[in-house]
């Protein structure tokens, strides 16, 4: 009797082994939500959370650096290393936190330790904060999210991701979106983290410098309005307060100055669209 010597398939060429699906059911759970995934949201979150039970946001107002103004400069006076190391250090905690007080941090800074050092301390400090942020987002939020979202995402991130520096340095640089926003955001259209670190750290480099030479001036507001509020005080009043919002000193000219330069970050795109269109022709 002859025997054939072809084999029989132990699976049928539609069907899929068991290891092939515990496979692929361990690939799935690794890129969908997983509560290891989430540790370090969660972190964040505990950590905004405690900086407003405990009350650290009370810290952040102009009346808190105003009180502690002489105590604060003696301190930087005695110490400047450990100052400027304490403040890159809380900028980078609240940035990666999404603290609120960015600004009043900015202008303290250039009233601390002087514009110029103040800028360069902050776009650093902020840079890797927000690239901290960046990371939790994209290792534990983006492929879940984005795979949730459908299609309409693919298309934004497409687009996006053609000329993600551009509109990175566009973000950055208009004072008009939230700063935690423009964080995150990159993170779920698939911006590359180079791409990300180098949009951010030039983007808020006017902005920052700006704010920072605003601080350098902080001083002679700080000695008005307490000189006000004494005033207030003897003669006997109760509603003193020093009431000096920093968000003031954001005057239109330095808005419409940051919007131009974002305008003139989307110039590259235009121009690409521009010479697509010309050799269409």
């Amino acid at each position: 009797m002859l025997r054939s010597n072809k084999r029989v398939p132990a699976q049928q060429a539609g069907s899929e082994s068991p290891m092939g699906k515990a496979f692929d059911q361990k690939d799935n759970a690794g890129n969908g939500l997983s509560v290891k995934k989430l540790m370090p949201v969660f972190f964040i979150l505990l950590l905004l959370a405690a900086f407003f039970v405990f009350g650290l946001d009370e810290y952040l107002t102009f009346s808190a650096l105003s009180e502690n103004r002489d105590r604060l400069l003696d301190f930087v006076g005695e110490h400047y290393a450990l100052a400027a190391f304490l403040y890159m250090i809380f900028y980078i905690v609240a940035v990666a936190g999404s603290f609120p007080g960015g600004l009043l941090m900015t202008v303290s800074g250039g009233f601390l330790f002087g514009w110029i050092a103040a800028g360069c301390m902050t776009v650093v400090a902020a840079t890797i904060g927000a690239t901290l942020l960046f990371m939790i987002a994209a290792t534990s939020l983006g492929e879940p999210l984005r795979r949730r979202a459908g299609p309409w995402l693919k298309k934004l991130e497409a687009g996006f991701a053609e000329n993600a520096l551009s509109y990175l340095l566009f973000l950055r640089l208009v004072p008009v979106f939230p700063f935690w926003l423009v964080n995150i955001a990159p993170a779920f259209l698939r911006v590359k983290l180079g791409i990300y670190v180098i949009g951010t750290f030039v983007g808020i480099i006017p902005g920052t410098f700006v704010f920072a030479y605003l601080g350098g001036g902080l001083d002679s507001i700080i000695v008005e309005q307490q000189s006000k509020y004494q005033s207030c005080m003897a003669s006997g009043r109760s509603d003193c307060a020093l009431d000096f919002q920093i968000s003031s000193l954001i005057t239109p000219e330095i808005i419409v100055s940051l919007c131009a330069l974002g305008v003139i970050s989307l110039l590259p795109i235009v121009l690409k669209k521009f010479r697509k269109t010309e050799n269409s022709k």
